[in-house]
């Protein structure tokens, strides 16, 4: 299996240790890595460098993951950014909440490197229009 291509990747939670971590797995992945810490911080992240893919937290303050996800989904510069939810939850209402604001995939924290890049795999491919 070949690596995949490397790719712009946001990772919006507003746990400093969740970022740092997600960072440090995604750049030994080899991939550029945008962090924000809240749903606001990440649109005007996702408006000024367009990423690849978005990793969002579920609970944050402000601007949860849910509605940052639908905002994102109705842009239609963005839609097509493919957003994996982040949550502590491994709940089957929260997936299924997830998939109806457009998110393609769910992450239960706290998730492993292997987790993380096959994620970003398994899109990155996608992305290059390699199924």
């Amino acid at each position: 299996m070949s690596a995949s291509p490397a790719l712009k990747v946001l990772v919006v939670d507003d746990s400093n240790t969740i970022r740092r971590s997600a960072e440090i797995f995604l750049k030994q992945g080899g991939h550029e890595v945008l962090l924000a810490d809240d749903g606001f911080d990440a649109l005007a992240k996702i408006n000024d460098y367009q990423p690849d893919l978005v990793f969002c937290d579920i609970l944050m303050p402000r601007l949860d993951g849910y509605q940052t996800c639908a905002i994102i989904k109705r842009n239609a510069r963005f839609a097509g950014i493919p957003v994996v939810m982040l949550s502590s939850k491994d709940g089957v209402f929260d997936k299924a909440r997830g998939r109806m604001v457009g998110s393609q995939d769910y992450l239960t924290k706290p998730f492993t490197k292997d987790q993380l890049l096959q994620a970003v795999q398994q899109f990155g491919a996608n992305l290059n229009g390699v199924s």
